[in-house]
């Protein structure tokens, strides 16, 4: 499902529990999954135009991956991981859909395929495998120091889980208990292996997912030069999770992550939150770049969950119109916000400059039946920037719409979703409201 939540434990890029490893354990899951729209002139369920596909996103769009983890402890205090991935279109792009899912795929000119013919000069879709974990970790008292390739979750720099494979990290991480009630967290984060912000790089193919993987799940250097980051997450007073984050991105900004999440005392299942984020520019992207201005953005949410199996929430947030930056993750190209209000499907405009935005969210469990969600985004004057990199200016203003329904049910290991988006944006379809429909099938193992 492409939503994000954090939670304390996801919030300090990795839980203690990750740690509690008895001997070697083997897990993993394959997926299928499949996404269909009326963009343009295409019906729902048709394959879709090639050419079109590879420049709008229209049609069809499909794909499976496979993920094998494992894990064990190499001696008293010291553990290790190691998590492969396979993508493979299964030829799909070649008689039911003209799109994959991922931009994990690399692209192979000349076979006689008709995909992406204009493009990429008769190309087919290239299977592809990679390393994305291979970390070790060390305990000793209450600190934990984890080095190597990992998944992240941290307000600016964090795995996208919502596609069907994940963005990870070579990275360090030190995380430290000591004091009661309080984590600290101190990390290095060196590289990345998501996609670039060009739809074709080369000979490399980007998917749905705007490229959260690159071509083979490729490691290159995060942002810039890499980047430090710090936090501390508290919980002295139980109602309250208070947490605050620092980065040094080498070379391209300092950045600030403050957030509050409290359970109301005076009505139970009521949860107040509230954000703040802010990036300053400095080095190469103030002097080349030309990104005078610090971005910053707020946002405020509020939860209810005092009827049985019935969650319903409803954010605000706000952009300042003056940064160059958007208030998203930084290490994918088109990234989720961690702002309360981002949308289920449409990402990039709750994060970019002078974005208002206001969502409306409610789930509901039917007791061993299948979970029910509704989620409304409404983003109005979200600002692109011009194409004229030599002098960075905000161009055309653009609003967005998305209603999307979902429906979720596990068959023992096999877990389904089924979704429906309805998006009405300025800057896709030429301004026209189109439907999507998409199949989520992850059988675990």
């Amino acid at each position: 499902m492409k939503l994000v939540k954090m939670s304390l434990a996801a919030a300090v890029l990795l839980g203690a529990s990750a740690f509690a490893i008895d001997n070697v354990k083997v897990s993993g899951d394959a997926k299928l999954f499949y996404g269909t729209n009326d963009i343009g002139d295409n019906d729902l369920f048709s394959k879709g135009n090639d050419t079109a596909a590879l420049t709008t996103g229209a049609g069809s769009y499909a794909d499976t991956a496979l993920r094998l983890g494992v894990t064990g402890d190499l001696t008293k205090g010291i553990s290790f991981g190691v998590t492969g991935y396979a993508v493979s279109t299964l030829g799909l792009e070649n008689n039911l859909v003209s799109q994959t899912w991922t931009g994990a795929h690399g692209v192979t000119a000349g076979t006689g395929s008709s995909f992406g013919n204009a493009a990429a000069g008769g190309a087919q879709v290239d299977d592809a495998s990679w390393i994305g974990e291979a970390w070790i970790a060390a305990t000793l008292g209450k600190t934990t120091v984890k080095l190597g390739r990992m998944e992240l979750d941290t307000p600016f720099a964090f795995t996208e889980k919502w596609s069907i494979v994940p963005n990870t990290f070579e990275a360090a991480v030190v995380i430290n208990q000591d004091i009661p009630d309080t984590t600290v967290v101190g990390a290095w984060v060196g590289k990345g292996n998501s996609g670039s912000h060009d739809l074709l790089s080369g000979t490399a193919f980007v998917g749905m997912d705007g490229g959260v993987v690159g071509t083979g799940g490729k490691f290159n250097t995060f942002v810039k030069d890499g980047a430090y980051a710090a936090a501390i997450v508290n919980n002295s007073f139980k109602p309250l999770t208070f947490q605050a984050w620092y980065y040094n991105v080498a070379d391209v900004a300092d950045a600030y992550w403050l957030q509050a999440d409290i359970n109301c005392q005076l009505v139970k299942g009521l949860t107040i939150g509230a954000q703040y984020a802010d990036l300053s520019p400095k080095g190469w992207a103030e002097d080349v770049v030309g990104i005078t201005e610090d971005s910053s953005a707020y946002a405020f949410k509020l939860g209810y969950t005092g009827v049985e199996n019935l969650s319903v929430s409803a954010a605000f947030s706000q952009v300042d119109d003056q940064g160059g930056f958007k208030i998203q993750n930084v290490a994918t190209p088109n990234g989720q916000s961690k702002l309360y209000t981002e949308a289920w499907w449409n990402y990039g405009y709750v994060g970019a400059p002078d974005a208002k935005t206001w969502t409306l969210t409610a789930e509901y469990a039917i007791k061993d039946m299948v979970k029910l969600g509704a989620y409304y985004t409404n983003v109005t004057d979200a600002q692109t920037f011009s194409d004229d990199t030599s002098a960075l200016t905000l161009a055309k203003k653009y609003d967005m719409q998305e209603v999307a329904l979902t429906a979720t049910k596990s068959f023992g290991p096999l877990d389904a979703t089924l979704a429906y988006i309805s998006t009405d944006a300025d800057d896709q379809n030429n301004g026209s409201q189109y439907d999507t429909i998409q199949a989520y099938l992850t059988l675990n193992f």
